[in-house]
């Protein structure tokens, strides 16, 4: 048991040990943030009240720390707001699950027929593939992933002026972009960075402690995401550029650099909470030292296991709107660990939060006997409709999609609608 007392603004914890001698240990803390002591936001969690949950997660945010700064506080209990309901839907076991559940995709592969196929079934089923031989170098990935961590690894004071709710922000770093909306926190801190063609984030704006080789590693994306827009452009039946240049799939896009601390109680909350991502398109630098990433599959949670050298790549909300529910965004999460810290950088393709061109289903009688276009499974939404709506809920469990998902139609009702928009 963690007792906190505050003593001429020092943070006394003291570590009450069951032993023969009922002895505990006091470890003296001199780290003040704002109005909050960290000290007084851990007594402030130590209640699961409803009543104060509100002035906990305040109180939270204003220490402008994260999570990392209740790590080097010396937590030894995970706080009540980061308390995650137990998940009901079981893990899977490594040993009874296929190598082949995620396919690694060679993109060097000269066989482009093979490879659109393989990125066709990917896409169509489990929405999360692998890809190696992107033209993204290794030793630029290893560096990247070590100057994210370097960043988030700072003393407090060195990352609070970028800490910011304020989403005009180009880089803004903040722990939980759904904090006070979602049912429960997770153990993690993001560094934000929007990279719209119409103003992206530049180096001189990043934090100098990963500016170089995050500058240099976000410079190399818009590229693989071009590759990956056409593979998956061919894979519906339509020309190479139309996801990219007709749809503008790739008209912008948001990087998240994320800091996923060892956790003294994993098994109380989660590293991300189960979700679905709110753009076409996701590329995935992750950590290989350490795993974590799970996927829904079939009412289990499926492990993506780390590959060095690999990019995972995963289906988004808008590409399943916009493929009629022919490409699948599956949702997935990411587990606490109680062993070591893991760093990622997810890139989002999306226009930014604030564009206002509508996106509707895509349809096509192409291949099927039935001379009719099937029904749109959704009506048109906007960017800026659909994030509104995915921050104000959260992270909830819920699928964003479900939201915007059109009833199903009387049978009498004709298959042609003004909601969609036939392939050409």
């Amino acid at each position: 048991m963690d007792v906190v007392l505050i003593i001429n603004n020092y943070i006394y914890i003291k570590n009450y040990r069951k032993n023969l001698n009922n002895s505990y240990t006091t470890k003296r803390l001199s780290v003040q943030f704002g109005r909050y002591t960290i000290a007084r936001v851990l007594e402030h969690m130590a209640t699961g009240s409803s009543r104060l949950r509100l002035r906990d997660l305040q109180a939270f945010d204003d220490t402008k720390a994260g999570v990392k700064g209740l790590v080097d506080a010396g937590v030894t209990t995970v706080p009540a707001i980061f308390h995650h309901r137990p998940d009901p839907v079981p893990v899977a076991n490594p040993s009874d699950v296929e190598d082949a559940v995620f396919p690694v995709i060679d993109l060097a592969d000269v066989d482009r027929d093979r490879v659109v196929v393989q990125v066709r079934a990917a896409a169509e089923t489990v929405g999360f593939f692998q890809v190696v031989n992107h033209g993204i170098p290794g030793e630029l990935m290893d560096e990247t992933l070590s100057a994210v961590r370097r960043f988030h690894e700072q003393p407090a004071e060195a990352k609070r002026p970028y800490y910011t709710r304020d989403q005009t922000r180009r880089v803004r770093y903040h722990s939980n972009f759904d904090l006070f909306q979602s049912p429960a926190a997770n153990w993690r801190d993001t560094l934000f960075l929007e990279m719209s063609q119409e103003g992206p984030a530049t180096p001189e704006e990043m934090p100098a402690a990963c500016r170089g080789a995050l500058a240099d590693y976000l410079a190399a994306v818009p590229r693989l995401g071009a590759i990956m827009s056409e593979l998956l452009s061919e894979a519906l039946g339509l020309p190479a550029g139309y996801l990219g240049k007709d749809v503008g799939c790739l008209d912008g896009l948001i990087v998240g650099a994320h800091y996923y601390p060892a956790c003294p109680e994993p098994h109380l909350t989660l590293g991300t909470t189960r979700h679905s991502d709110p753009c076409f398109l996701t590329l995935l630098l992750q950590d290989t030292a350490m795993g974590g990433l799970q996927v829904l599959l079939e009412r289990q949670w499926v492990d993506v296991p780390p590959l060095a050298g690999a990019l995972v790549v995963n289906i988004g909300d808008l590409l399943q709107l916009v493929s009629n529910d022919r490409l699948k965004s599956v949702e997935h999460r990411v587990v606490a660990s109680g062993v070591g810290s893991r760093v990622s950088v997810a890139c989002l393709f999306r226009p930014q939060y604030t564009s206002t061109r509508a996106y509707g289903p895509l349809v096509t009688a192409s291949g099927s006997d039935d001379t009719r276009l099937p029904l749109p499974a959704y009506r048109s939404t906007t960017t800026a409709e659909f994030m509104a709506y995915y921050n104000s809920k959260g992270l909830d469990g819920r699928s964003a999609l479900d939201h915007f998902r059109l009833p199903p139609p009387p049978i009498s009702t004709p298959s042609t609608s003004a909601d969609s928009a036939s392939f050409p």
